[in-house]
């Protein structure tokens, strides 16, 4: 999908915080979906040579999906290519393959809102499981943090 589509997360990413970061089209590496998603995800691929991530920002979604890494997808199987076309609900998506992201030196989930309770409990309470993606990507070599609010965290069991 183009940059200027309602639904692309290169758009929110755009209006939240890179307009107020005053970035330089230089400094970022969208991926170009109005490409379609196969050759959006082979120049992305492309890219990504040789980059090991900083940070790899997450979210979780009610269904345990982190990225466009969506429960049992095939995606979450592909351990040469750094990014691959994943679609899902008749949208043509890219993601990072969780190799990449879990290189990247840290990782950090911000999860918000009651209906992410069950996925967040199953995300970092449960076994790996790739019903639930966001259980299956941690920083190999760094540190993962999970940031939740109150709703988020509501059905963790914090020992009390």
């Amino acid at each position: 999908m183009p940059p200027d589509d309602e639904r692309s997360n290169y758009l929110l990413a755009k209006r939240t915080l890179l307009d107020r970061l005053d970035a330089q089209p230089a400094e970022v590496h969208r991926i170009r979906g109005e490409l379609g998603g196969v050759a959006a995800a082979a120049e992305y691929d492309d890219e990504l040579e040789g980059v090991r991530l900083g940070l790899a920002f997450q979210g979780v979604g009610p269904d345990g999906h982190t990225a466009s890494l969506f429960p049992s997808s095939p995606a979450l199987d592909e351990r040469e290519r750094r990014a691959v076309a994943a679609p899902h609900e008749e949208v043509e998506r890219v993601t990072m393959t969780l190799p990449v992201l879990a290189g990247a030196a840290q990782v950090v989930y911000l999860v918000l809102g009651d209906a992410k309770a069950e996925a967040v409990k199953l995300a970092f309470a449960g076994d790996p499981d790739p019903a639930i993606p966001a259980s299956l990507l941690r920083s190999e070599h760094g540190e993962t943090i999970v940031l939740l609010d109150r709703a988020a965290a509501a059905r963790l069991d914090n020992g009390s």
